[in-house]
């Protein structure tokens, strides 16, 4: 593996903050993002007025959370549609808004998103922070491996690394080969891509005789997926690239809201730039096992106000090994709360069946299936399995679901290379249940 060049370049005055300290700071900048939102803001004005908020003062403490209206993403998707084309969660004039991109679409029609200049910098302060928390610094070439299209993700990590001084390798209008040769050739010391991606990079490698555990590679960022944070999946690719991984999780409408420090510990929020709360998805009580909801406080231009991000998250509010005072989410995204799986009364995201295949070293790809079959509900899990045994590595990852799932799964073994792969958000599971 690779050395890692351990930095220390983090804003330590606000990342270890004692908690008094953190919450002033948050306040004064919900005031100065209330009062533009006040101002100008049509998609907020009428929400923040019927909660009784008519002066950015009245938000005086963070109890006043509670006050203050949830966003949901419907909302903005049918604010868009009623009032294209960009909607009117626009705090500006349009002719001051300077990029455009768009949701991934991965959950149903895309929902597009400009930002000014001012928060466009935000962004990427955000993923420069991302970055300096892996150790990243510009001595490093970062590698990004991946297609530049409207999607917002990866163009805001090509900001981040300029505002850090890293050189920036584009893979875009390549393929995985040509992404490789490229990698190694470039002496590339940082990968930015998908876990889905990531492992499908060194399958290749594997295939072409390129060892990539010699290659210049010593950090990769990954982002999209929960497969970072799930020790299974990391451990396949920190072995195969002989490199250390670090999760990253964001989101096109919210932003880089949390990273993996050099501890390991846990995604840090970005509590100096996000307020962050968990509450139970069905009450809207808080808590620390639920959903997570976020206030980003540096995107005035086309800011949220209490997201509901959908994700499930479990909070840890003890400081880090690292020193950082910012609370994290153990286990990183578990999983989207509309995305947990019901199959005989046992609940199941699909991040948990992830842990358990990835922890076969022989399994390539997989795929999850499930079906309603003479009124049961049957789930399916189809691997591509190497190796002189594969019908044993089925059954060890039938036996392991049942242990920890507590649940019968049918595990079959798929022809090589039958699969799909992904370069962004992998789309493993179909349930086929919901299909008329």
């Amino acid at each position: 593996m690779a050395a890692l060049s351990v930095t220390r370049d983090f804003n330590r005055d606000i990342e270890t903050a004692p908690r008094e300290r953190l919450a002033r700071a948050q306040i004064s900048r919900t005031q100065r993002l209330l009062g533009e939102a006040l101002a100008s803001n049509a998609f907020y004005q009428s929400k923040l007025i019927d909660a009784g908020f008519k002066d950015a003062r009245d938000f005086a403490s963070l109890d006043d959370l509670a006050r203050l209206p949830m966003t949901r993403k419907q909302e903005l998707v049918d604010d868009q549609e009623a009032h294209p084309l960009f909607g009117t969660n626009l705090t500006y004039p349009l002719n001051q808004y300077t990029r455009a991109h768009q949701t991934s679409g991965t959950m149903g029609k895309p929902l597009r998103w400009i930002d000014t200049k001012e928060s466009w910098d935000w962004w990427s302060r955000c993923w420069a922070d991302v970055y300096r928390a892996a150790g990243v610094n510009d001595q490093d070439r970062i590698f990004f491996a991946f297609s530049f299209g409207p999607f917002i993700g990866f163009w805001a990590a090509f900001a981040g690394a300029d505002r850090i001084g890293s050189m920036a390798l584009t893979g875009g209008a390549q393929d995985s080969r040509q992404r490789l040769r490229s990698l190694v050739d470039l002496s590339a010391t940082v990968l930015c891509c998908t876990p889905s991606y990531a492992l499908h990079l060194a399958e290749v490698a594997a295939a072409d005789g390129i060892d990539l555990r010699h290659s210049a590679i010593s950090r990769i960022i990954v982002a999209g997926e929960p497969g970072g944070s799930i020790p299974a999946t990391r451990a396949r690719i920190e072995s195969a690239w002989g490199a250390s991984l670090f999760d990253h999780a964001g989101a096109t409408e919210v932003g880089a809201h949390s990273f993996t420090c050099e501890a390991h510990s846990g995604l840090h929020i970005n509590e100096g730039e996000f307020i962050a709360e968990v509450i139970d998805p069905m009450t809207g009580a808080l808590t620390d096992d639920g959903e997570l909801v976020l206030t980003n406080l540096g995107r005035l231009g086309s800011p949220v106000i209490r997201y509901r991000t959908g994700d499930h998250v479990r909070l840890n509010r003890a400081t880090c090994d690292c020193g950082r005072t910012f609370a994290r989410l153990e286990g990183g995204i578990i999983g989207r709360i509309d995305q947990m799986l019901i199959v005989r009364g046992v609940n199941i995201y699909p991040s948990a069946i992830e842990a358990i295949v990835r922890s076969h070293p022989g399994v390539d790809e997989f795929s999850i299936e499930v079906d309603r079959v003479h009124e049961m509900d049957e789930l399916t899990i189809s691997a591509e399995v190497r190796g002189s045994a594969p019908a044993e590595v089925a059954e060890k990852i039938a036996r392991d679901c049942l242990e920890r799932l507590a649940l019968r799964v049918r595990v079959i073994v798929a022809p090589e290379q039958s699969l799909p792969r992904f370069e962004l958000k992998a789309r493993r599971v179909v349930d086929r249940r919901t299909i008329s």
